[in-house]
């Protein structure tokens, strides 16, 4: 047995015994530092019973009692006041609110600090220990609620307050360098990579800021991309587009770079995930790519019309994966990219905005042709929204069996206020005209004759 167990000794890596030392050496570590971090709360607790922090407790008690009666006396002035700024822009509007709710801290912390400064001189620096350790601590909460405000998504916000507020105390109270030591103990070892709770709070941290630039710097360069005249629209959509993705990948990986992440690892990862990606979800590249060519042909663009089967409306807007198609009706049809590449798209306004409309009816054989044909051009010519420039023209296009058949052609520049619409103006345009003229449209009549009696009158239906 003793040969045994000193053979599996000498088996043992040397890799692996000083594995198993660094293992052991971070979790005695780790419990000293949990240790004294227990025995200073403690210490804490048992000197806050002492007389020159028990005054310091009931000051700062006192102060934000007077705070809150300020912010009873002030509040419903500052409210009102807020009302009569009605011109104001919206963002100052919301910081006012901002301050409004948190008045009382606000109040607390213009009162403390003088307080603090007051008895640093006049005591000894123990006598106002505490109460300079509940200003900072009132500030630093107040400096983090206000400028969380500025993220926009409520979860991220709350994870980013409360992740400060928390690291904020850590560093007022000067427990860092413990604190550090226990997160970074807490750790798993995945292959030759250390993941510590400390690294990633410190991950998550970086790339959040890093994501937030990056956010606030393309909505800044978006908006005056779209407000350049000279750019397309699709080449805008296109550049917005191009410069989010660069943007936001740029953020991610220098945010794994700075905190110490190997990326030589995500190589392996991205050929697994472009594997995935062949097989799982060609539809959803397809769109992608679809979505990069309509941007770089330009043959649709954000305000063109189009006819897409049934679908026919206006380009609302032009996403990674669909285009958004606002109807008439106030539907929004959300079409794959891959459709309108493959399909057969008819672009209403593509290389301009002139449409052309044509419609038909007849008239009967006793009217004169010629007078048709002119009371119709100028009755179209009569109805909004048909150009004048391009003159309507009307021929003939058959002898039917009971009337004389003519189309009718006029031009629009609005595709976008309709085409049913405006067919329909000019359809009443025309009875109008006809009614005007005596000029009647024909329907088809049939004599109905009943055989073997030829005395028997003919009935008309």
């Amino acid at each position: 047995m003793e040969e045994e167990t000193s053979s599996q000794a000498e088996v043992a890596s040397p890799a692996e015994v000083t594995g198993a030392v660094v293992e052991t050496a971070g979790t005695e570590e780790a419990k000293e530092v949990a240790l004294d971090l227990w025995s200073q709360g403690v210490d804490f607790l048992y000197g806050l019973l002492r007389p020159w922090n028990a005054y310091q407790i009931g000051i700062a008690v006192g102060l934000l009692v007077l705070a809150y009666c300020l912010t009873k006396l002030f509040g419903p002035r500052l409210h009102d006041w807020m009302r009569t700024r009605e011109g104001w822009p919206k963002w100052r509007m919301r910081f006012l609110v901002l301050l409004h709710r948190r008045l009382t801290l606000i109040f607390f912390v213009i009162l403390i600090w003088p307080v603090v400064w007051i008895m640093q001189e006049v005591t000894w620096p123990s006598r106002s220990y505490i109460l300079s350790i509940i200003a900072g601590l009132a500030s630093a909460w107040l400096v983090i609620a206000i400028l969380t405000r500025l993220i926009s998504n409520a979860f991220v916000r709350g994870v980013v307050r409360y992740l400060g507020w928390a690291w904020a105390t850590v560093v007022i109270l000067d427990l860092s360098d413990e604190v550090r030591t226990l997160l970074d103990s807490a750790a798993l070892e995945l292959g030759g990579v250390r993941l510590s709770v400390w690294l990633v709070l410190q991950a998550l941290v970086v790339i959040a800021t890093l994501m937030f630039l990056a956010r606030f710097i393309s909505t800044t360069s978006a908006s005056r991309i779209k407000n350049n005249k000279d750019i397309s629209p699709s080449m805008q959509v296109l550049a917005v587009k191009f410069l989010q993705v660069l943007l936001y990948g740029a953020a991610f990986f220098i945010g794994l770079k700075a905190v110490g992440v190997d990326l030589t690892g995500l190589a392996v990862l991205s050929g697994a995930i472009g594997v995935g990606l062949g097989f799982g979800l060609q539809k959803v590249v397809s769109n992608l790519v679809s979505g990069v060519i309509i941007l770089l042909d330009k043959s649709i663009k954000p305000g063109d019309v189009i006819s897409l089967g049934e679908t026919f409306g206006w380009i609302n807007s032009l996403g990674a994966r669909y285009v958004s198609v606002v109807t008439r009706d106030g539907r929004e049809y959300l079409i794959p990219n891959e459709d309108l590449i493959t399909g057969q798209v008819v672009n209403w306004s593509h290389s301009n905005d002139y449409v052309r409309l044509d419609i038909y009816f007849g008239t009967s054989y006793g009217c004169d042709p010629h007078e048709v044909r002119r009371i119709a051009i100028e009755a179209a010519k009569g109805v909004d929204r048909v150009l004048s420039f391009k003159a309507p023209v009307c021929h003939i296009v058959g002898f039917g069996d009971s009337s004389v058949d003519y189309i009718l052609r006029f031009w629009i520049s609005d595709p976008t206020g309709g085409l049913t619409n405006i067919r329909g103006n000019v359809y009443l345009a025309l009875w109008d005209a006809f009614q005007e003229h005596d000029i009647s449209i024909p329907f088809p009549q049939r004599e109905v004759r009943l055989l073997g009696d030829e005395n028997t009158p003919p009935v008309s239906a």
